[in-house]
């Protein structure tokens, strides 16, 4: 995601994470009680998975998060009125890619003139199941986030 917001950025187009709690706490990141803590967690996380993109923190009671509708992983684009033009359930860097190639193609389309009006659009995306990743995900946290993602399996 660091690459696409470079990317995209000399186009105008921002991009922020919001860090909102871990999935599966564990000794080593235990569930939030301080935004301290998370604070704390949150330059964890920049500093291991290198983001590069600002990073907000959710309100300890995680505010945010439920109202863009509590996914684990999920991904927002709003255009510049802060109308949302597209939701994933999931963060896929070729997804949002797609969806950022395709919405600044509708801006140039309207500067050239054309004229548009919108719709809606349901569609099944696809992404690279990372196992490995999320393995390590969950060791980052500690061997308490394994047992229990292994035992809910």
């Amino acid at each position: 995601m660091n690459a696409i917001a470079d990317r995209f950025s000399e186009k105008g187009v921002g991009s922020i994470f919001l860090y909102t709690h871990e999935a599966h706490p564990g000794e080593y990141y235990p569930h939030l009680n301080s935004m301290e803590q998370k604070f704390k967690h949150a330059r964890d996380l920049r500093d291991q998975l290198g983001v590069t993109r600002p990073i907000l923190l959710d309100a300890l009671d995680g505010a945010c998060h439920r109202a863009y509708g509590s996914m684990p992983n999920i991904s927002w684009i709003f255009n510049k009125a802060g109308i949302p033009i597209y939701k994933s359930d999931w963060t896929d860097v070729n997804s949002v890619e797609n969806a950022i190639e395709y919405f600044l193609g509708v801006v140039d389309r309207r500067r050239s003139g054309e004229q548009m009006v919108p719709f809606q659009v349901e569609r099944l995306d696809f992404r690279t199941r990372n196992v490995a990743g999320f393995m390590a995900g969950l060791e980052r946290n500690g061997p308490k986030a394994v047992k229990e993602f292994n035992s809910a399996l």
